[in-house]
Order: C-alpha cells, then sequence, then structure tokens
C-alpha cells in the first residue's frame, strides 16, 4: 500500500495510482477481473456437478492472477526498500490458503484486498484531485500585447513586465498589477473570498514597479481568479511558475507528507505492532502441541490472524483526513501547512492578535470632529482639507480622503506656502492668514499661542480613549480638533465572537502601539485583554509565558511578527496572497486579508480532529474484534470483509472533510 519510491514515506503513503494496459483504472478493472473469475469459479464449483475439476481451479488461479498482480507488484516494491507491509502479509496469508487446497479462499482474500484497494484509490484521489485542481485554475496562454500587436502565447512564457490582455469573464494568467481599466474580480480560487472585489489601475506604474510589495491590495491581481465584466490590462510581476497560486499548489501537495502528531503515534504503534503480528501468526502454528488440530486448521487459522491484525485502517485513517481537511481549506482560501498545523489548530485555547492590519484596517480614519471657538465642523474641515492635500504624509492623506467625504459638495479653498514641522505638523498659508495644523505640542511653544480651553479639554478627552489628535488653527482661532483612529476591521468582532464559541477562552493583543490605542481597539472588537507599547521581544516573551499555560495561536503578517509567531504553537499570517514572506512563515496563512476566515479554519481543524479521532478508534477496535475472532476461528473470508470494509469506513469518513461548511 505504500509509495516505494522513497522509502521514508513508505509507511504511511497509500498511494494506488498504478499504471497498466488500462491507464490509471488498471487496478480497479484488475479487481473487477479478479471478482468475475472469482464468481465463474465459485459458480461451476457449486452448480456445475458434471464439469471438469480443472474449470473452478481455472476460475480461482485467473482470480489469484488479477487479484494478486498489483499486490505482488506493490509487495516487490516494499522488500527494495526494506519494508514489510500490509500487501506482504496479505500475499503470505493467500498464499498460505492456496498451499492448504483453499483457493476459493485465498481468492476472496485478493479480490477483496484488491477492490478495497482500488475503491480506497479512487476516494482518495478526490481529495487529492482538490487539490490538483489548483495548478490547473491558470489558464495555458496569453494575449500579450506587443506593440500595438496581441500576440497568444503559452503562460510558461510569459516575461515579467509583459503587459497581458484580459478580456470580460476570462481567467487571469498571471500575477501582475492593473495599468488599464476597471473590474471586479472574482479571487475566490485563490483568496476564498466570496464576493468580487472591485479592481483599478495603479496610481503610477513606474512607482508600482520599484516596490511591488506597497501596491494596494486594489490593483492587485492573482493568476487564476475570474476578471468580471470590464476589460483590463495587467503588467506581470511574476512568472508562471512563481504565481502565488502555484506557490499555493505546491505549499498544500507538500502538506501531505507533514506528519501530524496522531500520525506519529500511529507509526509507533505499526512498527511495534506488526512484529508482534508475526510472532503471534508464527506462535499460532505450533497450537498443534497444545490443542487437538492439524497442522493445516493451525496454518490456516495463522494465515487468519495475518489478515485480521494488519493495520491497514489504522495507517490510512491519519493521512486521509489530514489530505481532506488541508485540501477543504486550501478551497476556502486558507493554507494550512501540514497535519501537524491542522491538529494543533483544533486543540487551541488562546489567541493573540497584532493591532495594525490584523484587527485594524492598517490605515487611520477621522473618528471624530469636535470644532471649538465658534466654528462649526465645515469651517474647520474645509481649512484642514485645504491645507493637508498638499502633504503627502498619512495622516493629511487620511484627513483629506474623510474630510472630502464629510464635506460633500461644498467648495475647498486653495492653501498654499506649506511647510512641514518635523514630528510636529505643518503650516501654510490660506488668503492671507496662516493656519496650523499640528499636534498639541507645537502650540504654547517659539511665539505660538497656547491652545484655547476648549481644545485643550477635547485633546484631553480624546487621548483617553486611544485617538491621535490635531488641531487646526486660523490666524487667532482654534477651530477645532480632529480625532483618528486605525479602525477595526469589519466584521472583526464577529470573527472573535464565532472563535469564542469555538472554544477559544482567551483572546488579547499585543501591539506596539499606545496602550490607550490598543485599549480602544481591543474594548472595540471585544477582546478580553490589550496590552500596548510592547517592543518586538516583549512579544515573543508574552507568547511563551501564554503558551505555558495554554496552546496559542498568533495571528499577524507574517513578517514584522514573524518571531511572536515562530514562538506560537501555530503562527496565522493574514493576507498572505502574493506575500512570499507571510506563505514560508506561517503555519497557517489566511489569502484574504478577511479576519472572517478565521472561524472557519478553526472550525474546520476541530472538525478534523474529530474525524481523526473517529477513524483512530474505529481501526483499532476493528483490529480489537477480529484478531480474538479469528483466534476463537473466523475465517478469513469473513476477516478481510471487516478488514477492507473498516479501511473503506475511514476513507469515506475523512472525505465528508471535503464537504465542510462554515456554519
Amino acid at each position: 500500500m505504500a509509495d516505494p519510491k522513497d522509502s521514508a514515506t513508505a509507511s504511511s503513503n497509500h498511494d494506488h495510482s498504478h499504471g497498466g494496459i488500462f491507464g490509471e483504472r488498471s487496478e480497479l478493472i484488475f479487481a473487477i477481473l479478479s471478482g468475475a473469475f472469482l464468481a465463474a469459479g465459485f459458480a461451476v464449483d457449486i452448480l456445475a456437478e458434471n464439469a471438469a475439476e480443472w474449470l473452478p481451479l481455472a476460475g480461482y488461479l485467473a482470480a489469484y492472477f488479477f487479484g494478486g498482480f498489483y499486490t505482488l507488484k506493490e509487495a516487490i516494491d516494499n522488500a527494495r526498500a526494506r519494508t514489510f507491509k500490509i500487501d506482504s502479509l496479505m500475499l503470505v496469508a493467500a498464499t498460505g490458503a492456496a498451499i492448504l487446497g483453499e483457493f476459493a479462499e485465498g481468492a476472496l482474500l485478493l479480490f477483496l484486498f484488491s477492490i478495497g484497494h482500488a475503491l480506497e484509490n479512487f476516494a482518495m484521489g478526490r481529495a487529492k484531485r482538490a487539490i490538483d485542481a489548483l495548478a490547473e485554475l491558470a489558464p495555458d496562454t496569453a494575449t500579450v500585447l506587443r506593440g500595438d500587436a496581441q500576440v497568444t502565447v503559452p503562460v510558461e512564457e510569459l516575461k515579467v513586465g509583459d503587459t497581458v490582455l484580459v478580456r470580460p469573464n476570462e481567467r487571469l494568467p498571471a500575477d501582475g498589477f492593473i495599468v488599464v481599466g476597471e473590474s471586479a474580480i472574482n479571487q475566490a480560487p485563490v483568496t476564498g473570498e466570496s464576493i468580487p472585489v472591485d479592481k483599478r489601475p495603479v496610481p503610477d506604474a513606474a512607482i508600482a514597479r520599484q516596490s511591488i510589495a506597497a501596491i494596494s491590495s486594489s490593483s492587485r491581481a492573482f493568476a487564476g481568479t475570474i476578471n468580471g465584466s470590464g476589460a483590463l490590462r495587467i503588467e506581470v510581476t511574476k512568472k508562471a511558475n512563481d504565481s502565488t497560486l502555484s506557490k499555493v499548489a505546491e505549499l498544500v501537495a507538500a502538506a501531505e507528507t507533514e506528519r501530524s502528531p496522531t500520525q506519529r503515534m500511529t507509526d509507533k504503534f505499526e512498527r511495534i505492532f506488526v512484529p508482534l503480528v508475526l510472532a503471534l501468526a508464527v506462535l499460532l502454528l505450533f497450537a498443534p502441541l497444545v490443542i487437538d488440530e492439524t497442522f493445516g486448521e493451525s496454518f490456516y487459522r495463522s494465515m487468519a490472524v495475518l489478515v485480521a491484525a494488519s493495520p491497514c485502517a489504522l495507517a490510512i485513517a491519519t493521512p486521509s483526513a489530514v489530505l481532506s481537511g488541508v485540501a477543504r481549506a486550501a478551497r476556502g482560501g486558507v493554507l494550512i501547512k501540514g497535519g501537524a498545523a491542522l491538529e494543533d489548530l483544533g486543540t487551541l485555547k488562546a489567541m493573540a492578535f497584532d493591532k495594525t492590519g490584523t484587527l485594524t484596517e492598517g490605515e487611520p480614519r477621522v473618528t471624530e470632529v469636535i470644532p471649538t471657538d465658534g466654528a462649526d465642523e465645515t469651517e474647520l474641515l474645509s481649512v484642514a482639507v485645504a491645507v493637508e492635500r498638499l502633504s503627502d504624509h498619512p495622516l493629511a492623506q487620511a484627513v483629506v480622503r474623510d474630510g472630502v467625504d464629510r464635506l460633500g459638495d461644498t467648495d475647498i479653498p486653495e492653501a498654499s506656502d506649506l511647510k512641514s514641522l518635523t514630528g510636529r505638523g505643518v503650516t501654510a498659508r490660506l488668503g492671507d492668514e496662516a493656519v496650523w495644523i499640528g499636534k498639541a505640542e507645537m502650540f504654547g511653544v517659539d511665539g505660538t499661542a497656547p491652545l484655547s480651553d476648549a481644545s485643550a479639554e477635547a485633546i484631553s478627552a480624546l487621548r483617553q480613549q486611544g485617538r491621535t489628535t490635531m488641531v487646526v488653527r486660523r490666524g487667532q482661532r482654534d477651530l477645532g480638533v480632529i480625532g483618528m483612529m486605525d479602525t477595526a476591521r469589519e466584521g472583526a468582532r464577529e470573527a472573535l465572537a464565532e472563535l469564542r464559541a469555538l472554544g477559544i477562552e482567551r483572546m488579547l493583543m499585543i501591539s506596539g502601539d499606545h496602550a490607550n490605542v490598543a485599549a480602544a481597539i481591543g474594548k472595540e472588537v471585544g477582546l478580553d485583554e490589550a496590552r500596548g507599547d510592547l517592543m518586538p521581544q516583549d512579544k515573543v516573551d508574552t507568547i511563551d509565558a501564554l503558551s505555558r499555560k495554554a496552546k496559542v495561536a498568533m495571528v499577524g503578517d507574517g513578517v514584522n511578527d514573524a518571531p511572536a509567531m515562530a514562538k506560537a504553537t501555530v503562527g496565522i499570517a493574514m493576507g498572505a496572497a502574493g506575500s512570499d514572506v507571510a506563505l514560508e512563515t506561517a503555519d497557517v496563512a489566511l489569502m484574504a486579508d478577511d479576519l472572517r476566515h478565521l472561524p472557519f479554519v478553526v472550525g474546520l481543524s476541530r472538525k478534523s480532529r474529530s474525524i481523526i479521532r473517529q477513524n483512530v478508534y474505529v481501526s483499532l477496535g476493528v483490529v480489537a474484534i477480529l484478531v480474538p475472532a479469528t483466534i476463537l476461528g473466523l475465517g478469513i473470508g469473513p476477516a478481510v470483509i471487516m478488514h477492507e470494509g473498516s479501511t473503506l469506513l475511514v476513507v469515506f469518513n475523512a472525505l465528508r472533510l471535503l464537504g465542510y461548511r462554515d456554519v
């Protein structure tokens, strides 16, 4: 049952996708032929009393050939890899039955074993096809603009810097950024987002080429995603084999070989159990010395025990569940890097979050506008926008963006002579008056008049709420105070509530921002605790302390939080699509920049752990029943039916994960 090409994985890989004269279905067809010849031999033996004696034997021997062909092939490959696996045990049992003249039972054993493996291969193929389908999402060809001409080329020939044309409803051929056109792109194949995402061109293609990582998500494009109704021109930033989609497909496929804790435990069990089974089978050969039976009867019982005790279902119980769970997660826009991460996710009791870009949008927003000294909100915002649109500072850009939204159709005056006071604010001219905008600390020094009492009170109140503040003064009047904050993500509070319902008992924020800012966001999203003013080492120490009490996950961006993520039981990266660093460093990567995928993957991992436990219990339970039953006289036929039945049961039970839905 193992893949002999790699002795390191031979003990757990149940790959039966053998080639042959009938292609990939050869093993299934051989198993069916084995059953047909077995049925023919049995029919002749029972119904045709006057038939030649060799006719039923010929049917049984043909059943031996077709049922044992791939079993023997794999046993030989296992022997070359110096492993003695379940296939070998079955061959020994079938050979023993033939020696005893029980050709019908031996043929039945090989038929059931081969048909069971063929069906198992078919079922496991469903999970593998779900993974393989990822790599097939990108189109085979792309339309490249060469001057004024449109040239169709294989995607493998695309180069960084090429401009590709994507027509409405076509799949995107490569990762890149949009240079012309607007459309809504269905990114579900990569990020799992259920709603198409509006896309627009980058403001400056030259700047985008210099800093690809800084390109806005609204201008990024990924291979394999589906264009909406607008035609797009996309500049390629990665070759086909380096695209986010291809990396995800590679990492998901590699996750199969990552062994989970349960799988490591069952491997140890098998290494001890299989030799004990062989010793028991040999010991049973000496039964005639102590009980009244023939050697043939003892030999038959010994072969039946070999069949009954073969831990086939146990060997496939965990890998099948891991494969299905990882495939389902990938289809939902979450990359889980192996069985260990899948199982660990299901045991989490605590979760720590970074603030900026994880629980928050990562962009400051105007949250309060407080006019003072007789001004109104329109006057305050008009002056602020007029001055700040001359600046390229992130806070200034946020004031302009949100201020324009609040002002609507209000005319905004023209400011001039902007001067930056580093670390404090800016000054400018509006008409014949001076304007100051900045921190409270820039007022009352260097000849600048102090703040009015109303402005000072507003600043104090907003800072206690964790707001970043700026005062707007025109001439001799304080027009008011603007409060700003990196606001919580949409759906963050609901996502954390779902996590709590799933059994996450403690959730906290660990942030380098001011403690008041952290506390404000923590209260808004419903965290148990928010810790601010933390250096990177403080975050690591916090995770270390938490992990001593319970299994803990660290959720961050996969770059700045890498040390803390590495220290946690599970490191979870947000918004990993397009980020090679996040894909490589995290144990779990949420491809979309959406916290609402977190409850989905935690729920999936808990379901996966449940199914793994069910499979292990079924596997061990069947062995526990069959071994004493065969010792007491149960035949090879019933034993192999239960044996193969349990193997198929655990595989199909694992496949239920492919249909998991986030409720």
